[in-house]
């Protein structure tokens, strides 16, 4: 099962559309900032964050640059 196939069942699972190709890259952005500017399992728990707060794309991508640059 690749990468994409496994997100899509998991969204269905839950009752959701799976990330967009875009979407997909820009999580991966954000978990890539989480883990390099941290200890790698922030990536993870960071995404858990995001998709909690209810923000955009934009605005959690955003908020993770303003806590690396601090």
């Amino acid at each position: 099962m690749t990468r994409d196939d496994w997100i899509e069942a998991f969204a269905a699972e839950l009752g959701v559309e799976p990330p967009s190709p875009e979407q997909a890259e820009k999580l991966l952005d954000l978990a890539g900032t989480a883990a390099h500017s941290s200890e790698r399992p922030a990536a993870p728990l960071a995404c858990w964050v995001a998709g909690r707060a209810g923000a955009s794309i934009e605005e959690f991508l955003a908020a993770a640059e303003r806590v690396n640059a601090a």
